[in-house]
This record gives C-alpha cells, structure tokens and sequence, in this order.
C-alpha cells in the first residue's frame, strides 16, 4: 500500500522479497562518502538484520496517467528513496527505540524536502509504535546529513571512536 509523502512522490512499505534493492541502496549510501572503497561486505548485513521487525521504507515519483490525473499506482518503478529502520536498546535507561539504519536520496532528487519528509515519517511511527527516541549513526564528513538532522532537532549523545590497528610490533 502506497501514500502520498510530498507532493509528486510516494511512500511504500517494502517487502522482505527487496533484500537485493535494500543492499544496492546501501552500497550506494556509503559508495557516495567513500568512493573507492569496496562495500560487497555489506549484503552480509543485510542478510543478518533485515526482518519484519526492521521495516524499510521506498519512495518512488507519482506517475502521470491518463488525463494528466496523479495516480498512487501499483506499478513498478524505480526507488529514489530508501529508510531502513531497526531497533536498538538505550543503554541508560534501557528502552527500546527506533535506530535508523540508512536513510538515502538519489542525487538527483536532493534538496527537494524527501530527507526531511522521511524523518518526519519515521518519527511518527516511532510515537506510534511507543517510542521514546530515534537514534541514528551519521559520520562527521557528511555535512549535508549533519545539517539534516541538526535541523530537525537530533542531538549528539555519544561518540563512536575508533583506532585502527595494526599487526606490526
């Protein structure tokens, strides 16, 4: 079942049957901030946590029928969106909430108001379904993400910190 997300677009709940259209999207969420890099590894994490209780979300343009009339088909058409949203545990309080695994744009429809459309959907699911917050992991690099969600009024809560290591001694 689909419904309108932004004027000329709509939103879909995706099947488990996308799991390949889920990794391809992930691949080319990361492949835009590191662009040699390879992200095969990354259908291995699809195939680990993708399940009905971690729901995906596709947004696809409106297609002109007919009589010029807007119409919410059925008919398959590429994806120019995807959110895919898990759940996690708050290690201070130890509620369940909502974890936003990836959220993705084409390039080619950015900066038209679907980032901010979809996190207003997922934020009204979230209330929905009993959640207190929605956390998400973003990397510094990705300005136009931070901005994103600053805007929308996410907050840092933690650092994730990393040292590489090496086998030499």
């Amino acid at each position: 079942m689909s419904e309108q997300l932004l004027p000329g677009y709509i939103i879909r709940r995706g099947s488990l049957l996308e799991r390949s259209l889920l990794f391809k999207f992930m691949q080319r969420t990361y492949q835009d901030l590191f662009p040699n890099e390879d992200f095969s590894h990354l259908e291995q994490t699809v195939k680990q946590y993708f399940s009905s209780d971690t729901p995906s979300w596709w947004v696809e343009e409106e297609r002109e029928q007919g009589s010029n009339k807007k119409s919410v088909s059925s008919a398959p058409h590429p994806p120019i969106a995807c959110l895919w949203v898990g759940n996690a545990i708050d290690q201070v309080h130890g509620n369940r909430h909502a974890h936003i695994f990836i959220l993705y744009v084409v390039p080619e429809h950015r900066r038209r108001g679907i980032g901010t459309a979809l996190m207003r959907y997922v934020e009204n699911w979230a209330i929905q379904r009993g959640d207190r917050q929605i956390g998400l992991q973003v990397f510094q690099s990705n300005k136009p993400a931070l901005n994103l969600y600053n805007q929308l009024g996410y907050q840092t809560q933690s650092l994730w910190m990393v040292k590489f290591l090496s086998a030499e001694k």
